[in-house]
């Protein structure tokens, strides 16, 4: 049994692997790497910089960047200095990027310099933003309106002592997808980040030595998380820049890896090109892969070679279901694990009983490892953590053996492509349009075992619109992925007799012979 002894702060963490194995390598963007002892330095200096600009503990300082070793540093620098950082998906626009921006009331932006005209866009003064540094070029033609000013990201600065942390403090806020309402901003605090990477380090079996490679976002919670398993463990972790079913195996290779991560989505699109030698020209034994549906998990394993690993774990919560690959069951995402309880409730928080669906509900043993609210949102928070109980929104069933089985979500949510879709935030950019006079947007199964982003529109009286006009509209206010496929022009939408919209129904007809399909026009969506 491995020791837990804290403070499990990320300064701490760090101190700790330097003290075992300082000089051997951490992280590697694929251009840069750091021993351990270098991300040390790295944090003290980068925490001076932050402070000599005016930044202080538990000031949030969003950061807008794609995967390379300046993300690694903004977060070591905040998490030093005992500031928060506020991850922001590079492809959020408008609206959304906003409220984010709104909500966390970050005075500081760090943002690669190809990604500032998004910020640059925003009609918003009045934010909090007090300066924006940027990564990786010159200033693109624009600026952010107000007093806020714009710079390059200054040289680190002088060293600093770590600040003094708990392990409840928060390292990060991360904007999760809502589902009636704008994205809600997870505190998640140091020791959560510490439980995740103990949790999933050991259902993976990572031991010293281990090379990790990920291609996810370093903005969501999987890639964080396994930065904190090569931490923790001795390990290294290699970041790619993004995930390209042609050269995934490539980089598997160029990477040394021993350990990877997939997202549902990923394998079938990997099982769908042809097969290479570089399949098994790997090292990698197994990997990370939530969602993958049962139907591709013994193919992709019997042609590749890499056993995929199934779990259940959220932004709010942890890797509270899983196991260890010889537990695992096709179909299911495993056991409760040690330190976590999981109920399956009514819509009375009473329990069901095994074999019956409902909704999962999870707590933590350990202090601080899940997250420990809503940021600005307490009545999200009450909502969510009522009764002592995080409510995961997702509708699962628990067999007499224990194991868990995901059925759907009660949320109003959408998956697509690894990334949550708030139907609400899709629905927004919608009804700004002048031509609309509402809209509904909701899931519609995917060839690829995810969701497609389907919409209904019902336009105002002697208003016309045409589909790409209406994507084109969308295109710069949305991320890219939640952008709709499928588009349905109706006279009306059905409704209750209270006049809400009743999207089962939608659900329900699905894609039929009047829907537009993106796909099929021709027209491809710019990606950032």
């Amino acid at each position: 049994m491995r020791e837990h002894a804290g403070p499990h702060t990320l300064p701490a963490l760090l101190a700790a692997r330097v003290a075992r194995h300082g000089a051997a390598p951490l992280i590697s963007d694929g251009t840069t790497t750091w021993s351990a002892a270098d991300a040390l330095d790295i944090a003290a200096r980068r925490a001076g910089a932050l402070a000599a600009h005016g930044v202080e503990r538990g000031d949030r300082v969003a950061l807008m960047c794609t995967n390379r070793i300046e993300f690694i540093e903004i977060v070591l620098g905040c998490a030093w200095l005992g500031a928060v950082v506020v991850p922001i998906n590079t492809a959020s626009r408008g609206l959304q990027l906003e409220h984010i921006l709104r909500n966390s009331g970050a005075r500081l932006l760090v943002t690669e310099a190809h990604l500032a005209s998004a910020v640059y866009a925003l009609a918003a003064p009045d934010l909090a933003l007090e300066s924006i540094w940027l990564i990786g070029g010159e200033q693109e033609s624009g600026a952010f309106p107000g007093a806020c000013r714009t710079m390059p990201m200054p040289p680190a600065g002088e060293p600093l002592e770590a600040a003094e942390l708990a392990d409840g403090d928060p390292l990060a806020i991360l904007y999760t997808s809502g589902t009636s309402g704008p994205s809600k901003g997870v505190i998640c605090p140091h020791a959560q980040f510490y439980w995740w990477g103990e949790h999933t380090a050991s259902h993976l079996g990572v031991v010293a030595g281990d090379v990790l490679y990920t291609c996810l976002p370093l903005f969501h919670t999987n890639a964080v998380n396994s930065f904190f398993q090569a931490l923790i463990r001795d390990a290294e972790l290699v970041v790619g820049r993004r995930f390209s079913a042609s050269g995934f195996f490539n980089a598997l290779i160029a990477s040394r890896a021993t350990i990877t991560f997939v997202l549902g989505a990923m394998v079938p699109i990997l099982l769908g090109r042809p097969v290479s030698p570089n399949e098994r020209a790997h090292r990698v034994r197994i990997a990370l892969a939530p969602g993958v549906p049962e139907r591709f998990q013994a193919d992709f394993t019997a042609r590749c070679g890499i056993a995929l690993l199934d779990g259940y774990g959220s932004t709010e919560t942890n890797f509270a279901i899983g196991g260890t690959i010889d537990a695992q069951r096709p179909g299911y995402m495993g056991r409760v694990a040690n330190g976590f309880d999981a109920r399956v409730v009514d819509a009375s928080d009473r329990p069901v009983p095994d074999g019956t669906a409902g909704e999962l509900v999870l707590r933590a043993d350990e202090p601080f490892a899940f997250a420990t609210g809503y940021f600005g949102m307490p009545e999200k928070t009450v909502e969510a953590w009522r009764n002592l109980w995080f409510h995961t929104g997702d509708r699962v069933v628990r067999e007499a053996d224990g194991y868990f089985r995901f059925v759907d979500r009660l949320k109003d949510a959408i998956r697509r492509r690894g990334e949550n879709i708030s139907s609400f935030e899709v629905e927004q950019v919608l009804l700004s349009h002048p031509s609309i006079e509402t809209a509904a947007v909701f899931a519609v199964q995917s060839a690829l075992a995810e969701d497609e982003v389907m919409a209904a529109v019902v336009l105002k009286p002697g208003e016309a619109l045409e589909p790409l006009e209406l994507i084109r509209f969308c295109e710069p206010r949305l991320p890219y992925f939640a952008v709709p496929r499928y588009l349905e022009f109706a006279p009306d939408l059905p409704k209750t007799e209270n006049g809400k919209i009743q999207k089962y129904k939608l659900r329900e007809a699905g894609v039929t012979a009047s829907t537009w399909d993106l796909e099929t026009s021709g027209y491809r969506l710019e990606r950032a």
